[in-house]
């Protein structure tokens, strides 16, 4: 897209220089994608390897000179898996990162910006597809001014002094000079002419600036005025069609203060997220094996007290490990989740490949897992579990002496219907994954995918084993749950 749409028609990251009689502005392209691409949804990370980060680092020495560096790429730093020392300790020497992906969060998070440790701001922007966002920026006085906006929706402002203090930083930034300025400015654009600019400091009104040369208008204060704490300017913009738009922030010329940017924000812009997600899919491959195992070499338990909740689920599982179909069966599965293949299929525009919890190889190349271990995680947490514990429960009620008429008949259908139902919808989420599967990579993904389409059909054979299981098998652990119980 940016090799065939894009001004510089380049592909890959690359530097560009804007010069200007006042010094130099770097804006460095940063391209994460993976190469090859895959489809959806294994496309959401961005990777870097050893080599684009060479290319990188040699580009961040090309713009050492420049009065300030811009990044701007497709991925959020979060979403990015780049080998130490990592993609943000790359670009720790640029004032912003400008990026999308993320976007809103489909509205959930109408503003997605945040700060890193080294100083640089990472400025996440609304998608133009579907509702038209955009974004402009202005340096002024080398103090770094942005606004998003929607098109279609004027006039639009940029209050470019004073800067908003959440977006100030003294690391990147001359903020002294905001102590020295003669003027407020603003930036206003509009399809008609622009009829008044009215600013406001803490809600008094100042006066209305005047045009100055092409979008810019100007109003003359003192800065020492408002040299202690935060302040509020508001800036009000009227055109010749009789539209009007008000902007404001706060700011602040005095030393020290700090305002923090919005939490869940930080958390989702400033956690590797791929780091994250495979470390929690290999803690829950291991506790899953672990308790499977362990219950697995136990001898037979002696429960003491009452039968409660507890008891009764460590004699299930007990059960569970002690009988060899239903313990190999889902020890097969959890292992065959974290090592096995998931599917062979077309992973890319017609070449096939094959996808693993770690990678996806395809086309000679292996695209390090990323959305697998989430994807992995989906499938342990939402189906390869749960059908565990519904395989203990269901152990449990034959151990009571039930075969699968009898336990629907005991009168306890609020205990008993809901626990089939959340099953038989988890089982539905199962088949719904197979159906898009082969509407993502085709017919040959759907019917070589053993964790998708060959487990759904196998789990109503190892459910059936269940309530059909010969009770003599069960004789010992049906004795044993009837002395605890009378006990």
């Amino acid at each position: 897209m940016n090799g065939k749409y894009s001004a510089v028609r380049r592909d890959g990251s690359f530097h560009y220089v804007h010069s200007t009689p006042f010094g130099n502005y770097s804006f460095i392209s940063l391209d994460a994608t993976q190469n090859p691409g895959p489809k959806r949804p294994y496309n959401f990370f961005g990777i870097l390897d050893e080599k684009r980060m060479e290319e990188l680092l040699l580009l961040v020495k090309e713009s050492s000179r420049s009065n300030h560096s811009i990044w701007f790429g497709h991925y959020t730093t979060s979403t990015i898996l780049s080998p130490s020392p990592g993609i943000r300790s790359i670009m720790s020497s640029a004032t912003a990162y400008l990026c999308g992906h993320l976007h809103t969060l489909g509205g959930l998070m109408p503003v997605l910006h945040t700060r890193h440790l080294q100083g640089t701001l990472e400025l996440e922007v609304g998608d133009w597809k579907d509702n038209r966002r955009y974004r402009i920026f202005a340096f002024d006085h080398d103090l770094f001014s942005f606004a998003d906006l929607i098109f279609g929706d004027w006039p639009v402002v940029l209050i470019t002094n004073p800067k908003s203090l959440l977006y100030s930083c003294a690391t990147h930034e001359p903020l002294e000079r905001l102590l020295h300025s003669t003027h407020i400015r603003v930036l206003a654009f509009s399809l008609s002419s622009i009829t008044s600019v009215t600013v406001k400091i803490d809600g008094i009104h100042l006066g209305q600036a005047i045009h100055l040369s092409g979008p810019i208008f100007i109003l003359k204060w003192n800065p020492r005025n408002y040299s202690n704490g935060t302040h509020n300017i508001e800036v009000i913009v009227q055109d010749s069609a009789g539209r009007s738009k008000s902007v404001h922030h706060i700011f602040s010329l005095q030393e020290g203060i700090h305002l923090r940017f919005d939490p869940l924000a930080s958390f989702i812009l400033l956690t590797d997220h791929g780091i994250v997600a495979r470390v929690l899919f290999v803690m829950i491959v291991l506790v899953q094996l672990t308790i499977l195992i362990t219950f697995r070499c136990q001898g037979y338990p002696e429960h003491k007290g009452s039968p409660g909740f507890i008891n009764l689920a460590s004699f299930s599982l007990h059960v569970l490990s002690k009988l060899n179909i239903f313990y190999y069966s889902v020890l097969l599965l959890t292992l065959y989740t974290a090592l096995g293949p998931w599917f062979v299929g077309e992973i890319i525009e017609g070449k096939l490949g094959c996808c693993f919890s770690f990678g996806i190889f395809v086309d000679g190349h292996f695209l390090q897992g990323s959305l697998t271990f989430i994807v992995g995680i989906l499938q342990l947490a939402f189906f390869n579990i749960p059908l565990m514990v519904y395989l203990c429960w269901s152990l449990l009620q034959r151990c009571f002496g039930h075969n699968f008429r009898s336990h629907l008949r005991q009168g306890k259908y609020l205990k008993v219907i809901p626990v089939h139902l959340l099953m038989l919808l988890l089982y539905i989420w199962q088949i719904y994954s197979c159906y898009f599967l082969h509407m993502t990579y085709g017919t040959l993904a759907f019917f070589f995918s053993p964790l998708r389409t060959w487990l759904t059909l196998l789990t109503p054979v190892i459910i059936r084993c269940v309530w059909t299981l010969n009770s003599t098998k069960l004789g010992t652990f049906i004795a044993q749950l009837k002395s605890h119980l009378s006990s």
